[in-house]
């Protein structure tokens, strides 16, 4: 037989009888922001080699009339899908794991600040500063605008070159996954309002301003893509 035209590039299937399973509890949070991107990388690979093919996550495996499709290798898909769930569900383990160092990190700091204040420095400015009204768990930056089109739907939507996106749509810090769950989330919303919450620095002074924008992804704004901007992850 030929070879399997379908057959990804990077490996795609269960890694059972591997290394076993790293005890998270026990990294720092450098090894933790390893293996984080370890597993980023690796779903960014996987999501790749679904999208060469034409498919996503929830794109269906069989013909109208309930048959396995012949243009594609249907067994070869659904173990990279079932790679791409184990990996997330390690990337959220991963992710909570980061999110309690990050706590103790400001907690530390408010405990630093509150000693410190009681030791009569209290005119010293804020340690935390306006930092912890944009670095939630749920609300770091983990993406930048680096480019808008005039006229297209982000231009539209009021983005601008330098802001940083925390959500867009269900995606953010902990799930973005270099941001290709962003690029479903445009696929799988074109016409439909999706809500994206970034922060930008505001020119008249040091500080930063959140905002709440409303994006529609479409096609027929006259230029390429459903956006019509480029992010980059951060």
């Amino acid at each position: 037989m030929g070879s399997n035209i379908h057959a990804p590039t990077v490996a795609s299937g269960p890694t059972s009888g591997g290394a076993p399973p790293r005890d998270l509890s026990k990294l720092g949070m450098v090894d933790l922001m390893q293996e984080k991107e370890r597993i980023e990388e690796e779903l960014s690979a996987l999501s790749s080699f679904l999208g060469s093919h034409g498919v996503n996550m929830n794109t269906s495996l069989t013909t109208f009339d309930g048959f396995p499709r012949d243009d594609i290798d249907v067994a070869q898909i659904r173990t990279t899908r079932a790679r791409i769930i184990r990996l997330r569900n390690d990337h959220k383990d991963v992710m909570s794991h980061l999110e309690k160092g990050i706590h103790n990190h400001f907690a530390n700091l408010q405990r630093a600040q509150t000693a410190a204040q009681s030791g009569g420095l209290g005119s010293q400015p804020s340690v935390t500063g306006n930092n912890t009204s944009g670095t939630g768990a749920s609300g770091l930056p983990f993406a930048k605008v680096n480019s808008v089109v005039p006229g297209s739907p982000a231009d539209q939507a009021g983005l601008r070159v330098g802001d940083t996106v925390r959500e867009f749509g269900s995606a953010n810090w902990l799930n973005h996954e270099r941001l290709s769950r962003v690029a479903e989330i445009v696929q799988q919303s074109e016409g439909r309002t999706v809500a994206v919450k970034v922060v930008r620095k505001d020119p008249s002074s040091s500080s930063s301003i959140d905002l709440s924008l409303q994006l529609v992804p479409r096609r027929d704004w006259g230029g390429r893509g459903l956006l019509g901007c480029h992010l980059v992850p951060l």
